[in-house]
């Protein structure tokens, strides 16, 4: 009997589990939406809920614990500077779920995970900015 057990699984470690979470969360808090598995969306979702509380809190403690989460400086400073700001008057309830179908190749169920008032500009401006840059050097030399 597995009662009081929580949390799925996914077939990994717990050192892969956690690993896998710390980078989804991180990309999801980049780009503010993400495509994945849904069982891992209902998994992701609490831990970034709480990383937004965390980062409305505001203080030194709670940067520390969300770089400790998280493990990317720059995440951190954007889920502190933007989103925690945005959802300042928001109790709870920063994510959506949104069920896509199925994956082609194996039938597994998909989902959207995105911040519910999301800047619909921050998906994929990093990989932008990344290409521009390589095409300015590729055009500078």
């Amino acid at each position: 009997m597995r009662h009081g057990v929580a949390g799925r699984k996914l077939n990994r470690t717990a050192s892969h589990r956690k690993a896998m979470f710390a980078n989804m969360a991180a990309s999801l808090i980049l780009h503010e939406q993400i495509v994945t598995t849904l069982p891992k969306a209902k998994e992701i979702r609490p831990i970034v809920e709480k990383l937004v509380t965390l980062g409305k809190r505001g203080d030194l403690h709670a940067r520390r614990q969300a770089i400790s989460q998280i493990r990317d400086v720059a995440v951190v400073a954007k889920l502190f500077d933007a989103i925690a700001i945005r959802y300042a008057t928001r109790n709870g309830g920063y994510l959506r779920i949104m069920k896509a179908g199925y994956r082609h190749g194996d039938n597994a169920a998909m989902a959207v995970v995105e911040f519910v008032e999301r800047d619909i500009d921050a998906k994929g401006a990093g990989d932008k900015l990344r290409v521009e840059a390589e095409a300015a050097a590729a055009e500078a030399a």
